[in-house]
């Protein structure tokens, strides 16, 4: 039933992953899983999957650590693949753990739903939920 009166809404703000890195994760990069394991890698590395969030620090092989879902500022990528403000809403594809392009260009995992570009770079909104199997299914309020 549609809403009357005002609701509560439940919400998480930055929430964090726990996970085991397979590889060195840098603090600050983008992180994936590796489709066969489970285990962290940074983006963009071959075997992986769509994004799950941002390393809350580095952490070498075996280590476990927290990466954070919530919206980041990307590199943008260049030429026909860079973001414009008229992809705000639209899927946002890995190029590596610092950077973002338009196009799934030779199999680029997901990065998340774009929500802004600036002169500096473009945010994403990164993690569970961000992104269904069919593109942007919304960001949490």
């Amino acid at each position: 039933m549609a809403l009357t009166a005002p609701r509560n809404t439940p919400r998480q703000d930055a929430p964090l992953l726990s996970v085991t890195a397979s590889a060195t994760c840098h603090g600050g990069g983008m992180v994936s899983l590796l489709t066969a394991t489970g285990l962290a890698v940074p983006s963009g590395t071959a075997s992986s999957g769509r994004a799950v969030g941002v390393a809350e620090r580095s952490a070498a092989s075996g280590e476990t650590f927290d990466v954070r879902i919530g919206r980041f500022r990307f590199n943008n990528s260049a030429d026909a693949d860079a973001i414009a403000k008229k992809d705000i809403g639209a899927t946002a594809y890995i190029v590596d753990d610092e950077t973002v392009a338009l196009l799934a260009t030779g199999g680029r995992a997901i990065a998340g739903v774009i929500s802004d570009v600036d002169s500096v770079g473009v945010w994403v909104t990164v993690g569970a939920g961000a992104v269904g199997p069919q593109g942007p299914q919304g960001t949490p309020g």
